[in-house]
Protein backbone atom coordinates (compact mmCIF):
# COMPACT_ATOMS: atom_id res chain seq x y z
CA UNK A 1 0.00 0.00 0.00
CA UNK A 2 2.89 2.35 0.76
CA UNK A 3 4.22 1.91 -2.77
CA UNK A 4 0.79 2.60 -4.27
CA UNK A 5 0.52 5.84 -2.30
CA UNK A 6 3.97 6.89 -3.47
CA UNK A 7 3.04 5.99 -7.05
CA UNK A 8 0.07 8.34 -6.85
CA UNK A 9 2.30 11.02 -5.33
CA UNK A 10 4.82 10.53 -8.14
CA UNK A 11 2.10 10.64 -10.77
CA UNK A 12 0.92 13.99 -9.44
CA UNK A 13 4.50 15.26 -9.50
CA UNK A 14 4.99 14.02 -13.06
CA UNK A 15 1.89 15.93 -14.14
CA UNK A 16 3.58 19.12 -12.92
CA UNK A 17 6.91 18.23 -14.55
CA UNK A 18 5.35 17.52 -17.95
CA UNK A 19 2.44 19.94 -18.13
CA UNK A 20 3.91 21.61 -21.24
CA UNK A 21 4.68 18.39 -23.15
CA UNK A 22 1.67 18.94 -25.42
CA UNK A 23 2.33 22.66 -25.74
CA UNK A 24 1.39 25.64 -23.65
CA UNK A 25 -2.03 25.36 -21.96
CA UNK A 26 -3.39 22.45 -24.03
CA UNK A 27 -7.04 21.46 -23.80
CA UNK A 28 -7.57 17.77 -23.12
CA UNK A 29 -10.33 16.17 -25.16
CA UNK A 30 -9.71 12.66 -23.82
CA UNK A 31 -8.23 11.17 -20.64
CA UNK A 32 -7.54 7.46 -20.30
CA UNK A 33 -6.73 5.55 -17.10
CA UNK A 34 -5.26 2.28 -18.35
CA UNK A 35 -2.36 -0.10 -18.11
CA UNK A 36 -2.62 -2.39 -15.13
CA UNK A 37 -5.43 -1.97 -12.66
CA UNK A 38 -6.59 1.64 -12.28
CA UNK A 39 -9.82 0.32 -10.79
CA UNK A 40 -7.76 -0.45 -7.64
CA UNK A 41 -7.35 3.28 -6.98
CA UNK A 42 -9.27 4.44 -3.94
CA UNK A 43 -11.76 7.29 -4.22
CA UNK A 44 -9.29 9.63 -2.50
CA UNK A 45 -6.42 8.60 -4.79
CA UNK A 46 -8.49 9.07 -7.92
CA UNK A 47 -9.68 12.48 -6.71
CA UNK A 48 -6.07 13.48 -6.00
CA UNK A 49 -5.07 12.61 -9.56
CA UNK A 50 -8.04 14.43 -11.07
CA UNK A 51 -7.29 17.52 -8.97
CA UNK A 52 -3.75 17.57 -10.40
CA UNK A 53 -5.02 17.11 -13.96
CA UNK A 54 -7.47 20.00 -13.64
CA UNK A 55 -4.80 22.13 -11.94
CA UNK A 56 -2.31 21.79 -14.80
CA UNK A 57 -4.56 21.35 -17.85
CA UNK A 58 -7.78 22.63 -19.32
CA UNK A 59 -10.20 19.74 -19.74
CA UNK A 60 -12.86 20.07 -22.43
CA UNK A 61 -16.43 20.21 -21.13
CA UNK A 62 -17.38 17.08 -23.10
CA UNK A 63 -14.08 15.25 -22.63
CA UNK A 64 -14.15 11.46 -22.89
CA UNK A 65 -12.70 10.16 -19.61
CA UNK A 66 -12.16 6.39 -19.62
CA UNK A 67 -11.11 4.06 -16.84
CA UNK A 68 -10.05 0.46 -17.46
CA UNK A 69 -11.41 -1.99 -14.89
CA UNK A 70 -11.32 -5.65 -14.01
CA UNK A 71 -14.79 -7.16 -13.45
CA UNK A 72 -13.95 -8.31 -9.92
CA UNK A 73 -13.03 -4.74 -8.91
CA UNK A 74 -16.39 -3.29 -9.95
CA UNK A 75 -18.34 -3.73 -6.76
CA UNK A 76 -21.48 -1.69 -6.21
CA UNK A 77 -19.53 0.57 -3.83
CA UNK A 78 -16.67 1.09 -6.31
CA UNK A 79 -19.12 1.94 -9.08
CA UNK A 80 -20.84 4.54 -6.89
CA UNK A 81 -17.43 6.15 -6.33
CA UNK A 82 -16.65 6.15 -10.04
CA UNK A 83 -20.08 7.51 -10.96
CA UNK A 84 -19.44 10.45 -8.62
CA UNK A 85 -16.06 11.14 -10.28
CA UNK A 86 -15.34 12.76 -13.66
CA UNK A 87 -15.03 9.26 -15.22
CA UNK A 88 -17.73 8.91 -17.88
CA UNK A 89 -16.63 5.78 -19.75
CA UNK A 90 -15.65 2.31 -18.54
CA UNK A 91 -13.55 -0.26 -20.39
CA UNK A 92 -14.15 -3.63 -18.73
CA UNK A 93 -11.80 -6.56 -19.35
CA UNK A 94 -14.37 -9.36 -19.47
CA UNK A 95 -12.45 -11.66 -21.87
CA UNK A 96 -15.11 -14.41 -21.67
CA UNK A 97 -18.31 -15.57 -19.99
CA UNK A 98 -17.04 -19.17 -19.97
CA UNK A 99 -15.45 -20.24 -16.68
CA UNK A 100 -12.89 -22.73 -18.09
CA UNK A 101 -11.67 -20.11 -20.57
CA UNK A 102 -11.20 -17.54 -17.80
CA UNK A 103 -9.19 -20.07 -15.78
CA UNK A 104 -7.13 -20.92 -18.87
CA UNK A 105 -6.34 -17.23 -19.34
CA UNK A 106 -5.46 -16.93 -15.64
CA UNK A 107 -8.11 -14.30 -15.01
CA UNK A 108 -9.01 -13.53 -11.40
CA UNK A 109 -12.72 -12.95 -12.03
CA UNK A 110 -15.46 -15.50 -12.56
CA UNK A 111 -17.94 -15.85 -15.40
CA UNK A 112 -20.68 -14.52 -13.11
CA UNK A 113 -18.55 -11.45 -12.33
CA UNK A 114 -18.13 -10.83 -16.07
CA UNK A 115 -21.88 -10.48 -16.39
CA UNK A 116 -22.53 -8.71 -13.09
CA UNK A 117 -19.83 -6.08 -13.64
CA UNK A 118 -21.57 -4.73 -16.74
CA UNK A 119 -25.04 -4.85 -15.21
CA UNK A 120 -23.84 -3.11 -12.07
CA UNK A 121 -22.11 -0.44 -14.14
CA UNK A 122 -25.31 0.19 -16.08
CA UNK A 123 -27.32 0.36 -12.85
CA UNK A 124 -24.81 2.89 -11.50
CA UNK A 125 -25.54 5.14 -14.47
CA UNK A 126 -22.72 4.23 -16.85
CA UNK A 127 -24.03 3.91 -20.39
CA UNK A 128 -20.74 4.50 -22.23
CA UNK A 129 -19.18 1.08 -21.69
CA UNK A 130 -16.66 -0.92 -23.69
CA UNK A 131 -15.96 -4.60 -23.05
CA UNK A 132 -13.05 -6.80 -24.12
CA UNK A 133 -13.53 -10.30 -25.50
CA UNK A 134 -10.90 -12.88 -26.49
CA UNK A 135 -11.40 -15.29 -29.38
CA UNK A 136 -9.21 -18.06 -30.73
CA UNK A 137 -9.25 -19.91 -27.39
CA UNK A 138 -8.87 -23.69 -27.86
CA UNK A 139 -12.29 -25.32 -28.12
CA UNK A 140 -13.89 -28.22 -30.01
CA UNK A 141 -16.06 -25.86 -32.07
CA UNK A 142 -17.25 -22.25 -32.25
CA UNK A 143 -20.28 -22.56 -29.95
CA UNK A 144 -18.62 -21.01 -26.88
CA UNK A 145 -17.38 -18.04 -28.91
CA UNK A 146 -20.87 -17.56 -30.32
CA UNK A 147 -22.34 -17.65 -26.79
CA UNK A 148 -19.82 -15.02 -25.60
CA UNK A 149 -20.83 -12.72 -28.45
CA UNK A 150 -24.56 -13.20 -27.88
CA UNK A 151 -24.16 -12.44 -24.19
CA UNK A 152 -22.44 -9.15 -24.98
CA UNK A 153 -25.07 -8.19 -27.54
CA UNK A 154 -27.78 -8.91 -24.95
CA UNK A 155 -26.10 -6.46 -22.56
CA UNK A 156 -26.41 -3.68 -25.14
CA UNK A 157 -22.99 -2.08 -24.61
CA UNK A 158 -22.06 0.45 -27.33
CA UNK A 159 -18.45 -0.63 -27.81
CA UNK A 160 -16.56 -3.94 -28.15
CA UNK A 161 -12.84 -4.67 -28.37
CA UNK A 162 -12.15 -8.21 -29.58
CA UNK A 163 -8.67 -9.72 -29.73
CA UNK A 164 -7.27 -13.09 -30.77
CA UNK A 165 -5.56 -15.04 -28.02
CA UNK A 166 -1.88 -14.16 -28.27
CA UNK A 167 0.77 -16.73 -27.46
CA UNK A 168 4.12 -15.04 -26.80
CA UNK A 169 7.27 -17.08 -26.03
CA UNK A 170 7.81 -15.76 -22.48
CA UNK A 171 4.19 -16.00 -21.32
CA UNK A 172 2.40 -18.80 -19.48
CA UNK A 173 0.94 -19.97 -22.80
CA UNK A 174 4.32 -19.89 -24.50
CA UNK A 175 5.97 -21.97 -21.79
CA UNK A 176 3.10 -24.45 -21.75
CA UNK A 177 3.27 -24.69 -25.53
CA UNK A 178 6.97 -25.61 -25.34
CA UNK A 179 6.25 -28.22 -22.68
CA UNK A 180 3.46 -29.75 -24.72
CA UNK A 181 0.77 -29.02 -22.09
CA UNK A 182 -1.07 -26.52 -24.29
CA UNK A 183 -2.20 -26.87 -27.89
CA UNK A 184 -2.73 -23.65 -29.80
CA UNK A 185 -5.75 -23.69 -32.13
CA UNK A 186 -5.04 -23.87 -35.89
CA UNK A 187 -4.83 -20.58 -37.78
CA UNK A 188 -7.93 -21.41 -39.78
CA UNK A 189 -9.92 -21.95 -36.55
CA UNK A 190 -8.92 -18.46 -35.36
CA UNK A 191 -9.72 -16.98 -38.79
CA UNK A 192 -13.17 -18.60 -38.74
CA UNK A 193 -13.88 -17.05 -35.33
CA UNK A 194 -12.85 -13.64 -36.66
CA UNK A 195 -15.18 -14.10 -39.63
CA UNK A 196 -18.01 -15.10 -37.29
CA UNK A 197 -17.30 -11.97 -35.28
CA UNK A 198 -17.62 -9.74 -38.34
CA UNK A 199 -20.89 -11.39 -39.32
CA UNK A 200 -22.40 -11.08 -35.86
CA UNK A 201 -21.36 -7.51 -35.05
CA UNK A 202 -22.81 -6.27 -38.34
CA UNK A 203 -26.02 -8.19 -37.77
CA UNK A 204 -26.36 -6.38 -34.43
CA UNK A 205 -25.68 -2.91 -35.84
CA UNK A 206 -22.03 -2.49 -34.88
CA UNK A 207 -19.45 -0.90 -37.16
CA UNK A 208 -15.87 -2.13 -37.42
CA UNK A 209 -13.90 1.11 -37.25
CA UNK A 210 -10.58 -0.63 -36.50
CA UNK A 211 -9.62 -4.27 -36.95
CA UNK A 212 -10.20 -5.15 -33.28
CA UNK A 213 -12.73 -2.46 -32.35
CA UNK A 214 -16.47 -2.26 -32.98
CA UNK A 215 -19.10 0.25 -31.99
CA UNK A 216 -22.66 1.30 -32.49
CA UNK A 217 -22.89 4.27 -34.90
CA UNK A 218 -21.08 7.30 -33.52
CA UNK A 219 -19.72 5.49 -30.46
CA UNK A 220 -16.04 5.14 -31.37
CA UNK A 221 -13.43 5.47 -28.65
CA UNK A 222 -12.29 9.04 -29.21
CA UNK A 223 -9.05 8.40 -27.32
CA UNK A 224 -8.02 5.38 -29.39
CA UNK A 225 -9.17 7.02 -32.62
CA UNK A 226 -6.85 9.94 -31.90
CA UNK A 227 -3.97 7.50 -31.44
CA UNK A 228 -4.67 5.80 -34.78
CA UNK A 229 -4.74 9.22 -36.46
CA UNK A 230 -1.34 10.13 -35.04
CA UNK A 231 -2.58 12.84 -32.64
CA UNK A 232 0.09 13.65 -29.98
CA UNK A 233 -0.57 12.32 -26.47
CA UNK A 234 0.98 12.41 -23.01
CA UNK A 235 1.41 9.17 -21.07
CA UNK A 236 2.08 9.28 -17.34
CA UNK A 237 3.36 6.67 -14.90
CA UNK A 238 5.53 3.54 -15.16
CA UNK A 239 5.60 1.91 -18.63
CA UNK A 240 3.81 4.90 -20.18
CA UNK A 241 4.45 5.97 -23.76
CA UNK A 242 4.15 9.52 -25.04
CA UNK A 243 4.19 11.06 -28.53
CA UNK A 244 4.64 14.74 -29.37
CA UNK A 245 4.40 14.46 -33.14
CA UNK A 246 8.16 14.20 -33.70
CA UNK A 247 9.45 11.81 -31.03
CA UNK A 248 8.39 9.11 -28.61
CA UNK A 249 9.12 8.78 -24.92
CA UNK A 250 9.12 5.46 -23.03
CA UNK A 251 8.99 5.65 -19.25
CA UNK A 252 10.76 2.96 -17.22
CA UNK A 253 8.50 0.04 -16.24
CA UNK A 254 9.92 -0.54 -12.74
CA UNK A 255 7.66 1.10 -10.14
CA UNK A 256 10.37 1.73 -7.57
CA UNK A 257 12.77 3.25 -10.10
CA UNK A 258 9.99 5.49 -11.37
CA UNK A 259 9.00 6.69 -7.89
CA UNK A 260 12.59 7.37 -6.81
CA UNK A 261 13.43 9.33 -9.96
CA UNK A 262 10.32 11.50 -9.90
CA UNK A 263 10.05 12.18 -6.16
CA UNK A 264 13.74 12.39 -5.24
CA UNK A 265 15.42 13.66 -8.42
CA UNK A 266 12.41 15.45 -9.92
CA UNK A 267 12.98 13.85 -13.30
CA UNK A 268 11.08 11.32 -15.42
CA UNK A 269 13.14 8.14 -16.01
CA UNK A 270 12.54 7.61 -19.70
CA UNK A 271 14.18 6.92 -23.02
CA UNK A 272 13.53 9.00 -26.11
CA UNK A 273 13.33 8.13 -29.77
CA UNK A 274 13.29 10.79 -32.46
CA UNK A 275 11.27 9.44 -35.36
CA UNK A 276 12.87 9.44 -38.78
CA UNK A 277 10.78 10.07 -41.91
CA UNK A 278 10.80 6.31 -42.46
CA UNK A 279 9.58 5.70 -38.89
CA UNK A 280 6.73 8.14 -39.34
CA UNK A 281 5.72 6.61 -42.67
CA UNK A 282 5.81 3.11 -41.15
CA UNK A 283 3.67 4.17 -38.21
CA UNK A 284 1.09 5.81 -40.43
CA UNK A 285 0.93 2.69 -42.61
CA UNK A 286 0.54 0.43 -39.59
CA UNK A 287 -2.18 2.43 -37.85
CA UNK A 288 -4.17 3.70 -40.84
CA UNK A 289 -4.46 0.30 -42.53
CA UNK A 290 -6.07 -1.06 -39.38
CA UNK A 291 -8.90 1.47 -39.57
CA UNK A 292 -12.02 1.79 -41.66
CA UNK A 293 -10.70 5.15 -42.91
CA UNK A 294 -7.82 3.38 -44.62
CA UNK A 295 -4.42 4.66 -45.68
CA UNK A 296 -4.48 7.97 -47.54
CA UNK A 297 -1.76 7.59 -50.17
CA UNK A 298 -1.78 11.32 -50.92
CA UNK A 299 -1.08 12.11 -47.26
CA UNK A 300 1.63 9.46 -47.21
CA UNK A 301 3.23 11.02 -50.31
CA UNK A 302 2.79 14.73 -49.59
CA UNK A 303 3.26 14.81 -45.81
CA UNK A 304 5.51 11.82 -45.12
CA UNK A 305 7.54 11.59 -48.32
CA UNK A 306 6.60 8.07 -49.34
CA UNK A 307 5.08 7.63 -52.80
CA UNK A 308 3.61 4.18 -52.26
CA UNK A 309 1.61 4.26 -55.49
CA UNK A 310 4.83 4.66 -57.48
CA UNK A 311 7.05 2.36 -55.42
CA UNK A 312 4.60 -0.49 -54.92
CA UNK A 313 2.44 -0.34 -58.04
CA UNK A 314 2.54 -4.08 -58.72
CA UNK A 315 1.89 -5.07 -55.11
CA UNK A 316 -1.05 -2.66 -54.80
CA UNK A 317 -2.54 -4.09 -57.96
CA UNK A 318 -2.03 -7.61 -56.58
CA UNK A 319 -3.87 -6.63 -53.39
CA UNK A 320 -6.80 -5.42 -55.45
CA UNK A 321 -6.86 -8.51 -57.69
CA UNK A 322 -6.73 -10.87 -54.71
CA UNK A 323 -9.64 -9.09 -53.03
CA UNK A 324 -7.53 -8.13 -50.03
CA UNK A 325 -7.80 -4.36 -50.49
CA UNK A 326 -9.62 -1.62 -52.36
CA UNK A 327 -8.09 1.56 -53.72
CA UNK A 328 -10.51 4.43 -54.20
CA UNK A 329 -9.67 8.14 -54.43
CA UNK A 330 -6.08 7.40 -53.33
CA UNK A 331 -7.25 5.65 -50.15
CA UNK A 332 -6.09 2.06 -49.60
CA UNK A 333 -8.52 0.07 -47.44
CA UNK A 334 -8.31 -3.57 -46.40
CA UNK A 335 -11.26 -5.84 -47.12
CA UNK A 336 -12.48 -8.46 -44.63
CA UNK A 337 -10.18 -11.00 -46.27
CA UNK A 338 -7.30 -8.53 -46.16
CA UNK A 339 -7.82 -7.83 -42.46
CA UNK A 340 -6.91 -11.44 -41.73
CA UNK A 341 -3.54 -10.72 -43.37
CA UNK A 342 -3.08 -7.18 -42.07
CA UNK A 343 0.30 -7.81 -40.44
CA UNK A 344 1.68 -9.52 -43.54
CA UNK A 345 0.40 -6.79 -45.87
CA UNK A 346 1.76 -4.04 -43.64
CA UNK A 347 5.15 -5.72 -43.53
CA UNK A 348 5.29 -5.73 -47.33
CA UNK A 349 4.56 -2.00 -47.33
CA UNK A 350 7.08 -1.37 -44.55
CA UNK A 351 9.79 -2.76 -46.81
CA UNK A 352 8.89 -0.09 -49.34
CA UNK A 353 9.16 2.59 -46.68
CA UNK A 354 12.56 1.29 -45.58
CA UNK A 355 13.73 1.31 -49.17
CA UNK A 356 12.63 4.91 -49.51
Amino acid sequence: MALKSRLVEALVQELALRREYLGAAPTLDTIYFGGGTPSLLTEAELNTIFAAIYRHFTVAAQAEITLEANPDDLTAAKLRELAASPVNRLSIGLQSFHEPHLRLMNRAHSADESLLSVRRAQEAGFENISVDLIYGVPAPDHSLWEKDMQQVFALGVPHLSCYALTIEPDTVFGRRLRKGTFAAPPDDFVAQQFELLLTQVRAHGYEQYEISNFCLPGRESRHNSNYWRGVPYLGLGPSAHSFDGESRQYTVANNSQYVTAVLERHEVPATYEVLSPTDRANEYLMTSLRTARGCDLAHLRDQLGLDLAAQQTEYLQALKRSGWATLHNDVLTLTDAGKLLADQITLELFQSADAG
